[in-house]
């Protein structure tokens, strides 16, 4: 597969993710305005996101990262083309996601008494603790849901069909905004006072729970009719004693650890996170959705890219060519780069205005409490990148010992950081402060794993990304200097203005921003912006 290719195939991805990620801003918006940024909307929040926490940390680093490597391997080596393999992988991670899901519907309120602040334990916080209890039962089938959804699509993506599992969240995020939107039709706005503090009623529950999981199932089943148009015919296979599926389960063993430890880590950024919403500060929702917009670039352009290429390293892997390996990861971290770059250094600029147009619509001065999250994750996006590429140069050569040795360090970086900071500052910082451990956890992380692989494969093309940092660092020193001084000088149109005047001011101040960015990488002649223009450019004239 030809550069060309793979950005080819990034960009099919790539617009799914566009789509995805812009009704995934609608959902956004609408939850904040029917639940609020505070408690009442932590309850749902939290509920909603343990499933695919929780599958996470049963399966999702064998689904996501051992998977397509095996997957291609059996496309190549066996005579039905992996067909078996595929089936009996599939059989079994239905029996296991099933069995457990069951037991975690069960077992909810021991699983929330993990993942809680104790002060939810207090008997002043009965309703709310109930509510969540409730509202989590609601949404544990996610576990099963997501466990296939990303199955299925890993299976799609070894057979070079990239992409329905990019479309795919579109269904459920369509879901979800009819959710909020009949939440908001039979319940209105959150308003103000007390309601942002109360726990929900039983028809709440319902609406919002059930709705959820509804959407996770659309999610999944979307992809169902691309197995068969992909070349695979599924069919159950129960003979698990085949030595690859062994093998598999083998190389997961490290990848299980990896993901262990990193919910660990979560699960101490969630239990800090449910004490600052209920101090009354920020909390889980403002830091997950702060989170949400800095993995839109991420989404877009780095998972895009490193889906279309885990399959090539992958290959090189299997044949010894390491050197290509390295090679193909190092160009492709410069194509990431060039576009999250920039992202990273305006987002800080304009976090307020992008804060008031997501989550401005029912209270500008809610939404200002986001800005501080948003502007430190910028910068995060940048290590978070790196390391996200070196990880799947290892994985494809199956060294998943390692990624879990280099993913303690960066958790415990993380858990470090974020106990020191948090208790120590006030609980409106609390957001902030833990993405502040995020940022620490991740540069060390992109150190480590960018020397290690470099080591591992004999280079990462370093000559050529020193030489595009450097031009770059001028470019985006030029950009952010611009974009500030735009929004500066149309601070007066508000501290805190509606989520119109907020666009117009932040697409200006950005626009500024990335407008110096352009002309500034055609005079310093960094050809992985300028190839990503071209390379546009050309497809809107065939258009």
């Amino acid at each position: 597969m030809s550069d060309q290719r793979i950005l080819a195939s990034s960009a099919v991805m790539a617009a799914g993710t566009v789509f995805s990620r812009a009704s995934g801003f609608i959902r956004s918006a609408l939850l904040v305005a029917a639940l609020g940024g505070v408690l009442r909307a932590d309850l749902f929040t939290i509920a909603n996101t343990l499933p695919n926490m929780v599958y996470i940390l049963l399966a999702g680093g064998i689904f996501n990262a051992v998977l397509v490597p095996q997957l291609v391997r059996r496309i190549t080596d066996d005579p039905d083309g992996g067909d078996a393999y595929a089936s009996r992988v599939i059989t079994l991670s239905a029996l296991f996601l099933g069995t457990v899901t069951v037991l975690l519907v069960v077992l909810a309120p021991l699983l929330l008494r993990v993942y809680l602040d104790g002060r939810f334990l207090e008997p002043d916080r009965a309703a709310h603790l109930e509510s969540i209890v409730d509202l989590t039962r609601w949404c544990l089938p996610q576990v099963f849901f997501y466990g296939m959804y990303v199955l299925v699509g890993q299976v799609l993506n070894a057979r070079g069909r990239f992409g329905p599992m990019m479309w795919a969240p579109i269904a459920n995020n369509l879901i979800a905004v009819a959710m909020l939107l009949t939440y908001l039709l039979l319940w209105g706005p959150v308003g103000e006072g007390r309601l942002r503090d109360q726990a929900f009623d039983t028809g709440q529950e319902v609406l919002l729970g059930l709705g959820s999981t509804v959407g996770i199932v659309a999610q999944c089943l979307v992809l169902v009719p691309y197995l068969r148009a992909s070349g695979f015919t599924y069919r159950p296979r129960f003979d698990f004693r085949d030595p690859e599926l062994r093998r598999t389960l083998s190389l997961g063993m490290w990848t299980v650890l990896f993901v262990v430890v990193t919910q660990a880590a979560y699960l101490v950024v969630v239990r800090l996170a449910s004490g600052g919403a209920v101090a009354g500060g920020t909390g889980y929702t403002v830091y997950s959705s702060s989170l949400l917009i800095m993995m839109v670039p991420h989404s877009i352009v780095t998972v895009s890219l490193a889906t279309a290429i885990l399959p090539r390293i992958s290959g090189f892997a299997h044949e010894g060519r390491l050197a290509d390996l390295g090679s193909t990861v190092g160009s492709t971290l410069r194509t990431a780069l060039a576009l999250v770059l920039p992202f990273a250094v305006l987002l800080p600029v304009v976090a307020e205005d992008v804060a008031g147009f997501a989550f401005g619509w029912s209270d500008p001065d809610t939404a200002a409490t986001f800005a501080p999250t948003l502007a430190l994750f910028g910068p995060a996006l940048v290590l978070f990148t790196v390391h996200y590429f070196m990880l799947r140069g290892f994985y494809a050569m199956e060294m998943t010992r390692l990624v879990f040795l280099i993913q303690v360090a960066v958790s415990l970086t993380n858990v470090l950081v974020a106990t020191a900071l948090v208790p120590s500052r006030p609980p409106e910082e609390t957001a902030p402060m833990l993405v502040v451990a995020y940022l620490a956890s991740y540069a060390v992380g992109a150190v480590a794993s960018f020397a290690l692989l470099q080591r591992t494969v004999g280079g990462l093309e370093a000559p050529q990304l020193v030489r595009f940092v450097v031009r770059m660092a001028v470019v985006l020193a030029a950009a952010g200097t611009t974009a500030w001084l735009v929004e500066r000088g149309l601070a007066g149109l508000g501290e805190h203005p509606g989520p119109v005047v907020a666009l117009l001011r932040g697409g200006a101040s950005a626009g500024a921003g990335l407008l110096v960015v352009l002309v500034g990488a055609r005079l310093l002649r960094v050809r992985e912006v300028m190839g990503l223009v071209d390379t546009v450019a050309a497809r809107l004239r065939r258009r």
